[in-house]
């Protein structure tokens, strides 16, 4: 809706290993403009800003900070680990060693995070070529892995396809409205009310 109004932003660090498709599911989440053809380079660092409609009535802003692959026993940046409000977690389901690399992602987290509760999305990746197999594949095997592992760490798991922009709504949307719940009505005053009185009770 054009007439929403934007309201809040969240600082939103995407991450994994490199050519997962972190770039294409962000170009083609905003823009649309990818396709199989498309000629993305290897980012080193960016940073995108979606406005997304949740259905409460506004809008809300997601600052995305696209970062550089990962490439073997390499470490996210310590400096993406202190800010971020939440973080989405890509990876190829046809190369588990990009899912391997979650979990040491994730431990990382919780270890700069202290016990403070995250938002963490995972999502797979899915090639089109991938989609049509019929069958079991490795494939399968390592979406399987991930809901497993996802269930454990109790993180939301979505599987897309960045060639497909309706694929790519639900967990930013779904990311949104955890960032920004909707606030019920304060019934502050009432319970302020409720506890002077026995307050006065207890002291007669």
């Amino acid at each position: 809706m054009l007439t929403s109004k934007i309201s809040k932003v969240g600082k939103v660090v995407i991450c994994g290993a490199k050519g997962v498709g972190k770039t294409a599911i962000l170009e083609q989440l905003i823009y649309g403009n990818v396709s199989i053809d498309s000629e993305l380079h290897s980012t080193i660092e960016d940073t995108y800003v979606a406005s997304v409609d949740t259905g409460k009535g506004s809008r809300d802003m997601l600052r995305i900070y696209d970062t550089a692959g990962l490439q073997g026993n390499v470490q996210l940046p310590r400096h993406y680990l202190l800010y971020p409000d939440a973080f989405i977690l890509v990876y190829d389901p046809s190369d588990p060693a990009s899912l391997d690399m979650l979990a040491g992602i994730k431990s990382d987290i919780d270890k700069y995070k202290e016990k403070k509760e995250m938002i963490i999305v995972v999502i797979a990746n899915m090639r089109s070529r991938q989609i049509r197999a019929t069958g079991p594949t490795p494939v399968e095997s390592n979406l399987n892995r991930a809901n497993n592992w996802c269930a454990r760490e109790r993180i939301k798991h979505y599987a897309v396809n960045a060639m497909e922009r309706a694929s790519l709504y639900e967990p930013f949307i779904q990311l949104a409205i955890r960032l920004y719940p909707t606030q019920t009505k304060s019934t502050f005053p009432q319970l302020r009310q409720l506890t002077q009185k026995t307050s006065k009770v207890d002291n007669s």
